[in-house]
């Protein structure tokens, strides 16, 4: 008792002092205290304020960094015994900060550490001032501290990669003003597990995004502009768009789709690359139907063919045609002008139906660095499709033979015709594989590149008949034209092979069907 009331005792006299002695000598003694104790103390202390200076306008982003770090580090936060949850609207992750005044512990390199996070309450204010608190041995302060925040900064930008929400951004036709951009939350569902690609194709094209996504210190050292770019090819249907969104989805990146038709000019070109962040993807569909950018060379072909007393008027009407539209020199300098190097870590995307169409000057090396031909689906691309529709594998249905037959044969359609016919009749897998191989078999038959998809029909069901297609495929399969050639005599014998291995697939079909008890 005795121990108790000299304390308190104590802590009076020190109320008092506190009281009469004036502000100044109080600091000096508070000085001289935390001298004593750093002094005395094995630890190092950094603070780290949510603002820089003192008007608490600048926002530290090394106290950011601090937060996204302790998010990241799940075993660390256990540690904690006190955490403030929250979860934002456009977000199902759930992010914590440690509490008001309160620890939550680390390791590096074999040392512990610690960060405290201090919130105190501004006098005569409403206001907060927050920070976090380092601690960590002084012997190996000097070796520790700068690995160590450099460690926690390449932590803490990984996550808000991983974490943040991807937006999908489409140009609105104002890009003078303060954004050209207007945007949606990006959720499309398509990855690179659920793509109907060839396993080859598939490691080669994660292989570059993930060797793209790490090079930094390479496209530094070497002197190039960190950004890289990709022509997709192919007939309508083969997964283009859906290439795209496992691209973005894989490397966590926002997806700007850019309408070249509303894009008045170069300028305004020039501004929507700039209004572009870090981390996205630019895509320009259709490129060879987007702008008519052959007619640029056409123009200067043309020009140099007249004579020399009407070019200056040629020229000059060129010029003034040229104004208010995008014109190739406007795209070139946007994929890899002088302007294409502001910003780091941006993949340029176009897309086409004809590879031939497209003006070589856009697809060359620099430009468009990896080609990839979206074609027909193959034997393996097939079965990830019935896995993922129907939930089949390739072991458990006897079709998936006679389906393997048709592709070597000539018959391999687009993953867009696959997946309508297996969506159709993912409630009947027999169906939805005999429906695949008539298919097929139609378009052996036909003999034709791309299978007239609106003139196709197929037994459904004993009872009815159904036109098989999409809408995307009906509106671009050409007229067929008049005045088409004969076939050749030796085209007699092609028929006489494909009716041979027709019988053959029906055969196959039926024994399959006498197995199943059909």
């Amino acid at each position: 008792m005795e121990i108790l009331s000299q304390l308190w005792s104590l802590l009076g006299l020190l109320t008092v002092l506190q009281n009469i002695l004036p502000s100044q000598l109080l600091s000096l003694l508070n000085s001289f205290y935390e001298s004593l104790q750093d002094l005395f103390s094995p630890y190092a202390y950094f603070e780290i304020p949510e603002f820089n200076g003192y008007c608490g306008v600048d926002v530290n982003d090394l106290y950011r960094h601090v937060n996204l770090y302790i998010n990241s580090v799940n075993t660390s936060a256990a540690k904690c015994r006190r955490l403030t949850l929250s979860r934002s609207k456009s977000s199902n992750r759930i992010s914590f900060t440690v509490a008001p005044n309160h620890t939550v512990h680390d390791s590096f390199k074999g040392h512990s550490l610690s960060w405290t996070h201090h919130v105190d309450t501004v006098q005569d204010s409403l206001e907060e001032k927050r920070s976090f608190t380092l601690k960590l041995p002084k012997r190996h302060r000097q070796t520790l501290l700068s690995p160590y925040l450099h460690h926690l900064t390449s932590r803490a930008e990984e996550f808000e990669r991983v974490s943040r929400e991807r937006r999908l951004f489409t140009n609105n036709g104002h890009a003078s003003y303060d954004s050209g951009w207007v945007s949606v939350p990006f959720r499309h569902p398509s990855t690179f597990e659920t793509m109907a690609l060839e396993p080859e194709l598939k490691n080669q094209i994660t292989e570059d995004l993930t060797a793209f996504a790490d090079g930094k210190e390479f496209y530094h050292r070497v002197g190039r502009a960190w950004k890289r770019g990709y022509l997709l090819y192919g007939p309508p249907g083969s997964g283009k768009s859906s290439l795209i969104a496992a691209m973005a989805n894989y490397l966590c990146y926002d997806v700007y789709d850019l309408e070249l038709t509303k894009v008045t000019d170069n300028s305004e070109l020039r501004a929507l690359l700039l209004q572009t962040t870090n981390r996205s993807i630019i895509v320009i569909e259709d490129i060879d139907c987007s702008v008519d950018l052959t007619a640029d060379r056409m123009m200067k072909t043309s020009t140099t063919t007249t004579k020399r007393s009407s070019s200056r008027t040629s020229v000059k009407e060129d010029v003034e045609d040229q104004n208010g539209r995008v014109t190739l020199s406007g795209l070139l300098n946007f994929t890899d002008g002088l302007w294409s190097c502001c910003g780091e870590e941006k993949i340029i995307v176009f897309t086409t139906n004809h590879r031939e169409n497209v003006d070589p000057a856009l697809v060359r090396c620099g430009r468009m660095d990896v080609h990839v031909n979206m074609g027909t689906c193959g034997a393996h691309a097939f079965k990830v499709l019935a896995k993922n529709y129907l939930g089949v594998e390739s072991h458990s249905h006897a079709l998936f033979d006679v389906v393997e037959s048709c592709i070597r044969s000539g018959g391999a359609l687009t993953p867009a015709q696959i997946g309508e016919i297996l969506l159709r009749n993912r409630g009947d897998v027999d169906m939805a594989m005999k429906e695949v191989v008539t298919a097929m078999q139609t378009k052996i038959l036909g003999g034709r590149e791309a299978l007239e998809w609106d003139e196709m029909t197929v037994v459904r069901s004993p009872e009815s008949v159904l036109v098989v297609g999409s809408p995307d495929n009906l509106e671009s399969s050409p007229p067929p034209k008049c005045g088409c050639k004969k076939r050749k005599e030796g085209s007699s014998s092609s028929s006489d092979k494909k009716a041979k291995f027709l019988v053959r697939l029906r055969s196959l079909t039926k024994s399959d069907s006498g197995r199943r008890g059909v």
